[in-house]
């Protein structure tokens, strides 16, 4: 059950043939899993129109199947950041993050010079991002360009209480990346999005 509920995060709704088709086993099987799942409160599933052919049922995430992916010490990171607002305020949280972010650009940085290319240095970008818990991959989006795609925040509930990470972040990768690289987001966690997207492209 397990590897369904990585399918869902890190692929989104399937059905439960596509996922048996990626875990090698019968469309039964799969099911008997989901409702397995379904049972403990982890999927929903949905009826979905399709072009050709019958509705297919389609099957999702619960919000307890989200938090089947956890954070990494989100009460202490909010009490953490309500404590710096109340002793130093906004601009000490701002400058918080700012050395936050230059920390962790010293260390993208130097991981990704030793890569040779743009898509060798995203491919690096998303194994450190991996490292940190987004299960972040790379795909392909046209001629010299790529998507960063991270299926998992594990600072979302900081995020929600302080957007100047997600800014932050955005300005890091455009930061290690250089200035010959354009940076954007174009799908967004915190802005009813499933994952956060990144564009990334040889600046034109």
């Amino acid at each position: 059950m397990n590897r369904i509920l990585y399918l869902l995060k890190t692929r989104g709704d399937q059905t439960a043939q596509a996922l048996a088709a990626d875990l090698g086993m019968t469309a039964m099987g799969a099911r008997q899993h989901l409702l397995l799942a379904e049972q403990q409160g982890l999927v929903e599933s949905v009826m979905e129109k399709r072009s050709i052919g019958r509705p297919a049922r389609v099957w999702y995430l619960t919000e307890e199947g989200h938090a089947r992916f956890p954070e990494r010490h989100a009460d202490l990171t909010l009490t953490l950041i309500e404590g710096v607002k109340t002793v130093f305020g906004e601009q000490g949280l701002d400058a918080l993050i700012s050395h936050r972010e230059q920390q962790m650009g010293q260390v993208y940085q130097q991981a990704l010079a030793a890569e040779s290319g743009l898509e060798a240095k995203i491919q690096r970008l998303a194994e450190l991002r991996t490292a940190e818990g987004y299960m972040a991959e790379v795909e392909a989006d046209g001629s010299e360009q790529w998507l960063l795609i991270e299926n998992h925040c594990p600072i979302c509930t900081a995020a929600q209480q302080c957007q100047q990470f997600c800014r932050s972040e955005l300005a890091l990768f455009s930061q290690c990346l250089g200035s010959d690289v354009e940076v954007s987001r174009i799908e967004h966690l915190l802005l009813e999005g499933r994952r956060c997207v990144y564009r990334i492209a040889p600046r034109r």
